[in-house]
């Protein structure tokens, strides 16, 4: 519901009583993820999708149930071989959609949650959207200063909650966890949907080369906050990457230093220069970030990793690097490069294989209830002969 914060904390203030259908798990294919919302006021106006159109009427419906019954409910959408267009996806997928109703004088967590999100604050709601009857629709949410605010019945339970929303809000992440009543990891389950909304992802840029250029156009399309960093004045200048959101002239392992970075933020060492980039990546390599790509021939790899040793760095640590950076796409232009390796990123942050859709078999979007960690460890991607790179 956090993605339609800005309508809903403009209905909390009026009053206003509505109810919210939040996509839980999606199972397939399907066109929106969890966190995904549609809500409906009293008075019947609607704001949001969870499903692009395919179960829109039906979910309406419930929603008014909720409000006239006063209960949540979860429920599923899938697939309909007798009538698709009628309730069923029509891509195939299923959708579990959580519905509840908010009388904003009751709920002043929600309330509370929806007003930190409409003004851009980092925020992570946590919700009971499956289990006992007394639990489901209990939410607490959490700020990035760590304060609260929410409460559970049992003790044990809201301190799962919160500490399951801290991790959620660091990362970035969407998505569900299963644990039981009393907070444990066993015992009888019930699921907690935990939301967040935080600060625009960043993009580090090392190297203001013609390449970084290209990638910075593309980090900017993929809704990074995009940074260029080089030690050389000269070329560390923002005419010449306009579409960078800041150019900063620095030491890379310096300005490295300086930043407070997120489970989320990518690392791309573009200047394939031992004196900048083994001082950078002994720092990178040590913070939990998504992503760290160092460009550079397969024989500039092997040295650089020997130097990387040398200096300190553990095989774990080493196995983190995606160098040459980049997936095997035969590029060979600036911009085909940073095609290459924003497709890594992505590959990288859904936990894919980078695979051509046609060797593959099975759903195309792969059926997760959550967004992978970004923080997860390197898949084996393989990368193109030393031609392919820069």
């Amino acid at each position: 519901m956090l993605d339609i914060a800005d309508q809903l904390s403009h209905w909390c203030e009026q009053g206003r009583a509505f109810a919210v259908a939040t996509v839980v798990a999606v199972h397939g294919s399907a066109p929106r993820q969890p966190g995904a919302a549609l809500a409906v006021d009293v008075d019947g106006t609607v704001i949001g999708s969870v499903s692009g159109g395919c179960v829109e009427g039906a979910v309406y419906d419930l929603c008014h149930e909720a409000l006239a019954s006063a209960t949540c409910t979860l429920q599923r959408f899938g697939y309909s071989d007798e009538d698709a267009f009628a309730v069923g996806l029509t891509c195939g997928g299923v959708l579990d959609i959580f519905i509840q109703p908010v009388i904003p004088t009751q709920r002043v967590e929600l309330v509370g949650a929806l007003a930190a999100a409409a003004a851009a604050d980092a925020v992570a709601l946590a919700r009971v959207v499956r289990g006992p009857a007394d639990l489901m629709g209990g939410a607490l949410f959490v700020r990035a200063d760590g304060s609260c605010a929410g409460a559970f019945s049992d003790p044990a339970l809201e301190a799962t909650a919160r500490a399951e929303a801290t991790v959620f809000l660091e990362a970035g992440r969407t998505g569900t966890i299963e644990i039981d009543a009393r907070g444990s990891r066993c015992g009888e389950p019930l699921t907690l949907l935990v939301e967040s909304i935080a600060p625009t992802p960043r993009m580090l840029v090392f190297g203001a080369i013609d390449f970084a250029a290209a990638l910075v156009s593309i980090g900017k399309y993929l809704g990074y906050h995009v940074t260029v960093c080089d030690a050389r004045p000269l070329f560390a200048t923002p005419a010449r990457f306009p579409e960078a959101d800041e150019v900063v002239a620095d030491w890379p392992h310096r300005y490295l230093e300086s930043q407070a970075l997120d489970g989320r933020t990518v690392i791309c060492a573009l200047t394939h220069d031992a004196k900048f980039d083994i001082p950078l990546l002994q720092q990178a390599l040590r913070l939990p970030i998504a992503y760290i790509g160092a460009m550079g021939s397969r024989r500039t790899h092997l040295q650089r990793l020997g130097q990387l040793r040398e200096s300190g760095v553990t095989e774990a640590e080493l196995a983190r690097l995606h160098s040459p950076i980049g997936l095997d796409l035969g590029a060979r232009t600036p911009e085909e490069t940073a095609v290459s390796i924003a497709a890594e990123i992505v590959a990288h942050r859904r936990g894919a294989s980078g695979q051509p859709l046609t060797h593959t078999d099975g759903p195309i979007h792969r059926a997760t209830t959550s967004q992978p960690h970004p923080t997860r460890d390197r898949g084996g991607v393989g990368g193109p002969p030393d031609g392919g790179r820069v």
